[in-house]
């Protein structure tokens, strides 16, 4: 039996889970807000309130869910009063770090507590949340599966630090490059105890140290995709073409790269789209380049619509894991031009369902926009292959490949 720690419950965490339930391996998940599905009272609740709580809803029992809910429920009620002093960067009594670490040592404690008596064999966590539960797992033999969702700290600081020297009034949207010693010390000790490690891409796989990956087993399991999302093909054909960049307005995302590479485009029939949350001021980005469309954070079924008003998807990241709108993208019909560095290499088969372009490169991304320009008639395919290699990737195979990698 695993006991799964993780505080939010992303897709992938869910999809873990899961797996973990369906092959009854699911000791318990350790959780900040969470609750069942099922549970009469979420049912009872008014459709509107029902579905925001549902954000929150696991398709579990009730009883293999404990949560710790004090330190999350105060940092989302910090940030609607912005009361930012209570969410500084690491400092912060209800930051994203300490809601992090300390969903990692109240495991900890959880597992030595009750680890006989739910006859636990072993601990799944993530990056940031780990290093506790390993360190009390390790004491009592347990199995340790480390999930790393986003390239390991040395590569990302290096990558980081680079596009701050070539983007210095950028460096403020990078955040990685302010972790403190002792936060990156924290995740070099996380790896040095897991036992199995997780990566969902091969650019996260060749981020970690040659000694862990000789070393430990390491394991590509690349994210599943959403149903197929596409309507009927959006005719282009007297309109611009819409290029969609989708993710916080980061360079960390490479979004200097996207401003100064339309600055390259020749035609003024190239339409960008952003859409995410701010790290600066608007007039920030309106300084860097003026023409796009901007469009707020939304639930995730507007995200999908917006998807579908637009053409082809453009992430030329600088540092990710596997950036799971890819897939969403490519499920609603568009092509893409990424870099390898966001993580989906393999979902990109050169003019059918995209391109791959070299990270740092405004001209290179400059080119792809106007080779999709210069080949509008080739987009009816290419919709069809994006979201047929979409396809190609489930959730379900996503959980499976998980089981076989924890093993017995």
């Amino acid at each position: 039996m695993i006991l799964h720690v993780h505080p939010f419950g992303n897709a992938n965490v869910r999809a873990v889970l899961a797996a973990l339930d369906r092959a009854d391996r699911l000791g318990k998940f350790l959780t900040t807000l969470g609750w069942s599905n099922g549970s009469p009272i979420l049912q009872a609740l008014p459709e509107v309130l029902r579905s925001e709580m549902m954000r929150r809803g696991y398709d579990l029992p009730h009883y293999k869910i404990k949560t710790h809910p004090v330190r999350e429920s105060v940092r989302l009620l910090a940030e609607k009063l912005g009361l930012r002093w209570l969410t500084k960067h690491e400092v912060g009594w209800a930051s994203i770090d300490q809601v992090w670490t300390g969903l990692d040592k109240l495991a900890a404690k959880y597992l030595r507590e009750n680890g006989e008596r739910l006859k636990l064999d072993g601990v799944y966590a993530y990056e940031d949340c780990a290093a506790s539960l390993f360190e009390s797992a390790r004491e009592l033999g347990l199995r340790r599966v480390y999930d790393l969702p986003i390239a390991f700290w040395q590569t990302a600081q290096r990558l980081l630090r680079a596009e701050a020297h070539r983007y210095p009034a950028w460096e403020p949207t990078l955040g990685g490059t302010r972790d403190s010693k002792e936060k990156l010390a924290r995740k070099t000790r996380e790896l040095d105890l897991a036992e199995i490690v997780i990566c969902p891409s091969t650019f996260v796989l060749d981020s970690l140290p040659e000694q862990v990956r000789l070393l430990k087993k390491c394991v590509v399991a690349p994210f599943g995709s959403p149903p197929d999302m596409a309507s009927e093909f959006r005719a282009t054909d007297g309109k611009p073409l819409r290029f969609l960049f989708v993710g916080a307005l980061s360079q960390r995302k490479g979004l200097a790269d996207l401003f100064a590479a339309m600055k390259l485009v020749k035609s003024s029939d190239a339409e960008l789209v952003v859409m995410g949350s701010l790290s600066l001021s608007m007039q920030f980005y309106r300084n860097q380049f003026p023409h796009f469309v901007y469009e707020p954070p939304r639930a995730h079924a507007a995200v999908l619509r917006l998807m579908r008003s637009c053409d082809v998807l453009v992430l030329p990241s600088i540092v990710e894991g596997r950036a799971l709108v890819q897939q969403e993208a490519m499920a609603c019909g568009l092509p893409l031009i990424v870099t390898r560095n966001a993580g989906g290499e393999d979902l990109i088969i050169e003019e059918k369902t995209g391109f791959l372009v070299p990270a740092g490169s405004p001209a290179a991304i400059a080119e792809k926009i106007e080779w999709f320009m210069e080949n509008r008639d080739k987009l009816p395919g290419m919709s069809t292959a994006a979201r047929a290699k979409a396809a190609e990737l489930t959730w379900p195979a996503y959980g499976e490949k998980i089981l076989h990698a924890i093993g017995d």
